[in-house]
């Protein structure tokens, strides 16, 4: 395969307008293409051509109208819309060279601009590009665009239509909380107007259909984490009150004074202040596994941190603040060997990465509902059946009991006994659906897209100049922390939010993996499957005007 930039190959701005209309007759065989149906996307300029993404196209002299000592090199183009990701060697990008020439591209495609509004200028700034592949006939064919459409994508989530600022909104705060697609709205007004009741406790028909809706949930759950049985996952509130059932149920059991419980560097607050509580109450000992220059866990510091007073391993799979994957099925090998029991906070990795908590042996596993699309206020905790059964009730109340006298009490077997009172059956429900969506559109997809965006928006970053990337290590998913010389994180997520993009600007939760790099904040940008690249794009300009400004240029 040979790629060269188009750019040098494009003699003048009309000659953009003849190659884009050029494009449309070649594909559909109309003299002109048609009026865009739908508004202006500022995001995805040409979204509406009628022209597939990855679709080839070969441009000729004659279909082109166009003297043949004008026409570019090589023929044959791959037409790429703004906002999905190419590998540098796949994609050449060209800006087009002014604002006059953004005009007449985007006329020739019959895509209206919505308003005065100079948004089209960027195009000339390190910001808006298009996309164009030129590909010799005679290699091997492009590399497959990931089978996910994050423009389709984007229309479920009617909040993404939101504007901020008067600008469109761009969430990339995904790894505090994802957006609710339509069909989890819905699904949990359906719940409301329909199935409203409490469960497990009546024989009228809503109690049924409210029990069969939150048990159906359950089910999905346990598929979508590949456990072996229903009775192993727990609905709770979150990751959080996850974390703390296993340490005030397992933990009060099995934690005594000497024992030994062993943290990552990579640890969200949550997963770290429930053990130090118990480890205070029991005389217990924290101990940390480090993590090298890049934030990779130093799995080669396992074994020597490992021992036969080590009776929990506590890790997160993907880190909230730099977005390491880290080695789990490793330390789990090392942990079980060595006697202990792992707990893995998947609350970052759910919404990024297929998981089989039996492929992975884990003996718990937690996650929250709102990370992967789904209502906030739920959560899951996964745990081994044969290690459940073993535990006592955390809270005592409706629900939990077979059998109540004011001399004992007789409680249900699991998960209901660990599920006190009136849970949040609705939001159950809602979770449930998200997994359907997420289901429908492939787990397997969104990685594969969001690996590939992540690629784009790490090297854009590294444009601007005094910019830091916080974590890269060589298996990350979605977040890309920085800071840049001269601006604090408050300054730069507040340059951003005035453009309508959301970022985190803070320590995340996440303090003693910051200061391990010296920091005490950094500015995370977190990717979904619905970000684009014309997104990534408009961080960018963004961040280098604010670069350009304070340096006086």
């Amino acid at each position: 395969m040979t790629t060269r930039t188009p750019t040098n190959n494009l003699p003048d701005e009309a000659t953009l307008a003849q190659l884009a209309t050029a494009m449309f007759q070649q594909f559909s065989g109309n003299a002109a293409p048609p009026h865009a149906a739908a508004p202006f996307s500022p995001e995805h300029p040409v979204a509406h051509t009628g022209i597939p993404v990855g679709t080839p196209v070969t441009i000729t002299a004659a279909n082109a109208t166009l003297p043949a000592e004008q026409m570019p090199s090589a023929p044959s183009f791959y037409f790429l819309e703004t906002g999905i990701p190419r590998r540098p060697a796949a994609a050449a990008p060209f800006e087009l060279p002014s604002p006059e020439a953004a005009q007449l591209f985007l006329d020739a495609l019959n895509v209206p601009l919505p308003d005065a509004a100079p948004r089209h200028q960027t195009l000339a700034q390190p910001g808006q590009r298009f996309y164009f592949a030129e590909h010799d006939a005679r290699a091997a064919p492009l590399p497959a665009l990931p089978q996910l459409d994050p423009i389709g994508v984007r229309r479920d989530f009617p909040i993404l239509a939101e504007k901020v600022n008067g600008k469109p909104l761009i969430w990339f705060d995904n790894a505090a909380t994802t957006h609710k697609p339509q069909a989890v709205i819905d699904r949990i007004a359906w719940f409301y107007a329909h199935e409203n009741s409490n469960i497990h406790r009546a024989a009228h028909a809503l109690a049924a259909r409210a029990t069969d809706a939150y048990e159906a949930a359950r089910e999905k759950v346990r598929r979508f984490l590949g456990a072996a049985q229903i009775e192993e996952i727990i609905f709770v509130r979150g990751t959080t009150e996850a974390i703390n059932f296993v340490a005030n149920t397992w933990g009060e059991q099995h934690i005594a004074a000497g024992d030994e419980i062993l943290l990552s560097h990579l640890e969200h607050h949550a997963n770290i202040v429930p053990w130090q509580m118990l480890a205070q109450r029991k005389g217990a000992k924290i101990k940390v596994i480090p993590v090298d220059d890049s934030g990779q866990l130093r799995l080669d510091a396992l074994p020597g941190l490992l021992n036969e007073r080590t009776k929990l391993v506590a890790l997160t799979q993907v880190s909230n603040a730099l977005g390491t994957v880290t080695p789990v099925p490793e330390v789990i090998a090392l942990a079980h060997a060595a006697g202990a029991k792992v707990l893995v906070d998947g609350a970052q990795a759910v919404s990024h990465l297929r998981v089989s908590v039996q492929a992975l042996d884990a003996d718990f596993y937690v996650f929250s509902g709102h990370k992967v699309f789904g209502p906030t206020g739920i959560g899951v905790v996964y745990g081994k059946r044969a290690i459940l059964e073993t535990l006592p009730p955390w809270e005592g109340g409706g629900n939990m009991i077979a059998d109540v006298t004011f001399e004992h009490t007789e409680y249900q077997g699991v998960p209901q006994r660990f599920e006190a009172g009136t849970g949040n059956i609705a939001d159950a429900v809602g979770l449930g659906a998200a997994i359907d969506y997420v289901e429908k559109i492939g787990i397997e997809n969104i990685a594969a897209y969001e690996h590939w965006l992540l690629d784009y928006a790490t090297g854009r970053l590294r444009e601007i100049p005094g910019l830091r990337l916080i974590g890269t290590a060589a298996h990350k998913a979605s977040v890309a922390s920085f800071v840049i010389d001269g601006y604090t994180t408050v300054q730069i997520g507040d340059a951003l939010s005035k453009e309508g993009i959301a970022v985190r600007s803070g320590h995340h939760c996440a303090q003693p993996i910051l200061r391990r790099f010296g920091l005490e904040a950094t500015v995370r940008p977190s990717l979904a499957f619905y970000n684009t690249c014309g997104e990534v794009d408009h961080m960018i300009a963004t961040l280098h005007k604010l670069v350009r400004r304070g340096s006086g240029v």
